[in-house]
């Protein structure tokens, strides 16, 4: 498969050599966390001239013989060399049952430099402070951008190329595939062979069939505000009872597992979080298409669901906005920095831009506004709100602060 620079995640990792922390890659599955490793790994073999590499992969069947903690700690301290900078590179590592314990032996003798990756169920970012007695460091991986996608089929024709990528998603491993359907069947058993078995094995789920419905459920109301309570009700059928904490529980399983995306509302004009209904937004939008089918693409929904993703990557803290009973998609804050942005198909309309300005000509503070929509031309400003083409933005190359 081609490769392609990540040089957003491989600098974070760069950024934090030496340092006391366990560094943990998290993301979906197949979201490219092991290519980011090797590519680690590489960067460190032709920078660090006095670097002792263990690289343990266990994917691969010959270090099998690891998979029990005790041999993997006593195989990585073999390993160490006196008078070299040790790194500790390790790969699916929730495949070595106790594997936290040799981490955390390793990481207090203080020898190694220790980067580790897993599947997300079994090392989730709500654990790593249990998990692991030192301090740890998180690179978050998400599927690639647009921007990723273009460079991966070399694109220049920047409106082309969403349309695109809006059908064929950042799922990196399905690109090896010529046929749509092709496509969809590898993204598909991503889904279910890897995320939500992954999720059975951690969580011991009961009723997989009612984890599969809420699964769809949540797919085709993307971009809808969603409780577990309103999922129980939709669900409940004549025969039987649906606990609204037994969705909110499976809810929350499928955010662990970097699924889904959960995304609270924020009350502007009272500046405070408002805990009733969520967002929840698929870590890669052809998710759905796989699984739902291709036939109501609802593109308006998806190009929510691919800004709310693109935020997350750039590193912003995202909300939902709520201003007088009226709704700004994304309110993403970042230090000191506040961007409100509505996102639209198509606001060549009138009414549908009316609809989209509104909102944010009533807020009263002096942050960025913008509408992101399908422009297909220059930006513009109407009344101090940036009117952006979607592709254009996202394919901005993010500041400093956002690498």
């Amino acid at each position: 498969m081609k490769l392609i620079d990540r040089g957003m995640y491989l600098r974070k990792l760069v950024g934090v050599i030496g340092t006391p922390d366990i560094k943990v890659v998290t993301g979906v599955r197949r979201s490219g966390k092991s290519k980011l490793l090797e590519a680690f790994k590489g960067y460190v073999e032709a920078n660090i001239a006095d670097a002792n590499i263990v690289h343990i992969n266990f994917n691969l069947t010959k270090y099998e013989k690891f998979k029990d903690y005790h041999a993997l700690n006593d195989y990585i301290e073999s390993a160490y060399v006196d008078g070299k900078q040790n790194f500790v590179l390790i790969d699916e590592v929730q495949m070595c049952p106790g594997f936290e314990l040799a981490i955390n032996n390793l990481h207090a003798q203080e020898r190694f430099d220790i980067y580790i990756t897993g599947s997300n169920a079994f090392l989730l970012s709500s654990d790593l402070a249990t998990l692991f007695t030192g301090r740890t460091f998180e690179v978050k991986v998400f599927p690639f951008s647009f921007s990723e996608f273009c460079e991966y089929y070399s694109l220049t024709d920047r409106y082309a190329a969403f349309s695109r990528y809006l059908r064929e998603g950042g799922m990196a491993g399905s690109y090896l595939y010529q046929d749509p359907e092709a496509k969809y069947d590898y993204i598909a058993d991503v889904f279910d062979t890897l995320i939500v078995r992954d999720i059975r094995q951690k969580y011991k789920i009961r009723n997989p069939i009612l984890m599969n419905r809420i699964v769809d459920f949540l797919m085709d109301n993307i971009s809808n505000l969603t409780s577990a309570r309103n999922i129980a009700d939709a669900l409940t059928g004549n025969k039987d009872k649906i606990n609204h904490k037994t969705v909110g529980n499976y809810m929350q399983y499928l955010c662990n597992a970097f699924a889904f995306y959960r995304v609270r509302r924020y009350d502007i004009q009272g500046k405070k979080y408002l805990a009733s209904s969520d967002k929840l937004y698929l870590s890669d939008h052809t998710f759905r298409y796989a699984k739902l089918g291709t036939k109501n693409l609802d593109y308006g929904r998806v190009l929510e669901n691919i800004v709310a993703i693109e935020l997350l990557r750039r590193g912003y803290e995202v909300y939902v906005g709520v201003l007088y009973k009226k709704e700004i998609d994304f309110v993403a804050i970042k230090r000191n920095e506040k961007l409100y942005i509505q996102v639209s198909d198509n606001i060549s309309d009138a009414k549908t831009f009316e609809r989209e300005v509104s909102p944010l000509l009533q807020i009263k503070d002096a942050y960025p506004k913008m509408v992101l929509a399908r422009i297909r031309d220059e930006a513009y400003q109407y009344e101090g709100i940036q009117i952006v083409d979607i592709a254009d933005w996202l394919a901005e190359q993010p500041s400093a602060s956002q690498k």
